[in-house]
């Protein structure tokens, strides 16, 4: 039993290690699986409604403007905002 929480504990650090070294995600150019996976309390379905908001009205031009997209408030915008990037084009 201690050899697997031990493999669980090393299991889990690894996966939080690999999600900081991959960066902040670009919400104008991920896929909406990218951006379900990248933010914390947006699923699939938050995340299609991402993508297809951006596919109307355009670019993003700052991560704010998330709070834009049905379903999705200030407070996912803050507790997500260091995982977040826009890119210019």
């Amino acid at each position: 039993m201690k050899i697997l929480k031990t493999i669980l504990l090393i299991a889990a650090y690894l996966l939080v290690c690999a999600r900081a070294v991959a960066g902040p995600v670009d919400i104008n150019s991920a896929d909406a699986a990218s951006l379900a996976e990248a933010i914390d309390g947006v699923g699939e379905r938050k995340a299609v409604a991402i993508v297809e908001y951006r596919e109307i009205h355009g670019p993003f031009t700052s991560v704010d403007e998330l709070a834009g997209v049905k379903g999705i408030g200030m407070n996912t915008v803050e507790r997500n905002r260091e995982n977040l990037t826009v890119a210019r084009p």
